[in-house]
């Protein structure tokens, strides 16, 4: 199980697409990298998630700009220890920080878009 997040634009509600391929992997990816706003955060990092950023976890940022996440994004990431494992799937305070500064990424890049998930 996973959340899948994604920068909408304002008026279509369409899932934003940049001019250039980003390639931020998650638990999904598109093999040589995607234009779509869009990342794959597998549920194993839900309990760092609500803890930095509430009982909402990550879904607290559904509804925010761009804009308003990029402080959120960035407080919560700094909360979280540096103990990366090779394993992306492993509920590590390292791996649960790389989203929250790709969807900071994410967010500077179209700080219009606003997101959503699931």
């Amino acid at each position: 199980m996973s959340y899948d997040i994604k920068l909408i634009d304002p008026v279509t509600h369409e899932v934003i697409n940049f001019d250039e391929p980003h390639d931020m992997r998650g638990g999904n990816y598109c093999v040589g990298g995607t234009t779509e706003a869009w990342l794959n955060v597998t549920y194993n990092y839900g309990k760092f998630y609500r803890r930095v950023l509430g009982e909402d976890g990550i879904r607290s940022i559904y509804g925010m700009t761009g804009a308003e996440s990029i402080p959120v994004l960035e407080e919560a990431a700094s909360k979280l220890g540096d103990d990366v494992s090779d394993d992306y799937w492993e509920a590590t305070e390292g791996n649960a920080k790389r989203p929250l500064l790709q969807l900071a990424a994410m967010a500077r890049m179209r700080p219009d878009g606003i997101w959503d998930g699931d």
